[in-house]
């Protein structure tokens, strides 16, 4: 992140002092106007700032009117406010295997646990590859894209919310989240339901939230928005490179017109053996999502049990992330693909 940001530090320092003339920290010019290029970047109606990639997924679901009773079918190799904004809502995460191939859920899959006390579909953007179109199923898509900013095939759906954590490709300086959304009286109520339920803070027409992303983290974000297309063309370059240097020695993922690889995320069954090697060089990488979602103490209550999710399980024996951002040149990934190289070699041997 920091390779990202360091060259516009100037116009981050403009922007904080920008604000803070202002006296505007909470809504204001700064959050209508990074809502309104928002919008217009991911080519929806409209936009509705929060504080972050979880509260956007909450927000959605009690706009949506999910609640007791109701079933949402999600995947369970993903991060845990997936399923925990779902049980936040008391509503039951159902969750469907994933295709080994994309690592997104898999549409025969959902089909299958699809009930009718499901509510809802929440597929999720895994590592911003772009995940299978479920609106032919009839229910409402709330699409978990926290990893895919600027990805395609994003904001189709009913809804679409992501996060700005730091680490993700369109970041904050901190936290915050953002619903695009094409319903104006679904934006309206998300509107309200982020400020306490209320528009003007004297009539409160619902119990709401406190969920405000603040002026100076989206004065930071209408600047990197402008870099974000920039920044993911530069995530697939160094991608590309990847699927080279690696061929024939870890699974690499698939490519797809719309990924913009938040993550490189790449298989093998020697997976602990290759992130050992990467440790030893000094070389930082990734496990994501093990134990997955249905395994998690937390969400025992559900019922599942080891072997219910086969294709899940498997990937997350086998996925090691690799670095990658935007920014980082062939001499690094290529001292990454012969660390790689040297550890399986010493397997075959």
């Amino acid at each position: 992140m920091k390779a990202q940001y360091a060259p516009l530090v100037p116009e981050l320092q403009e922007a904080f002092a920008r604000t803070l003339e202002t006296g505007r920290f909470i809504f204001g010019p700064e959050v209508e106007a990074f809502e309104r290029e928002a919008a217009d970047k991911l080519g929806t109606q409209d936009a509705v700032s929060c504080a972050n990639g979880t509260d956007a997924l909450v927000l959605v679901l009690d706009a949506l009117e999910v609640g007791p009773g109701d079933e949402v079918v999600c995947p369970a190799f993903t991060f845990y406010a997936t399923a925990e904004a779902i049980a936040r809502r008391g509503a039951t995460p159902v969750f469907a295997d994933i295709d080994p191939g994309t690592l997104n859920l898999d549409p025969a899959e959902v089909e299958r646990k699809i009930t009718p006390r499901t509510k809802a579909l929440m597929p999720v953007h895994l590592f911003g590859r772009p995940a299978a179109d479920l609106s032919s199923f009839g229910l409402p898509v709330i699409e978990d894209a926290a990893q895919a900013f600027g990805a395609g095939g994003i904001a189709t759906s009913v809804v679409s919310t992501f996060s700005f954590f730091p680490t993700k490709n369109l970041f904050a300086l901190g936290d915050g989240g953002l619903v695009s959304v094409n319903d104006p009286e679904l934006a309206r109520r998300l509107r309200m339901l982020r400020f306490h339920g209320s528009a003007a803070k004297k009539e409160f027409l619902y119990v709401g939230y406190n969920s405000r992303l603040d002026a100076m983290q989206a004065a930071f974000l209408r600047i990197f928005l402008r870099h974000i297309d920039d920044w993911n063309a530069q995530r697939r370059e160094a991608a590309a490179r990847y699927g080279e240097l690696l061929d024939g020695l870890v699974e690499t993922p698939q490519d797809d017109p719309g990924h913009v690889y938040h993550m490189y995320c790449v298989r093998s069954p020697e997976r602990d053996r290759l992130a050992a090697a990467l440790q030893d060089a000094d070389i930082g990488s990734a496990v994501y999502y093990q134990p997955p979602l249905h395994l998690q103490p937390a969400l025992r209550y559900l019922g599942y049990s080891e072997g219910d999710l086969p294709e899940t399980e498997h990937a997350a024996r086998e996925n090691l992330c690799l670095p990658l951002w935007a920014g980082i040149d062939e001499e690094q990934q290529a001292r990454v693909a012969s660390v790689l190289e040297a550890a399986l070699q010493v397997v075959r041997s």
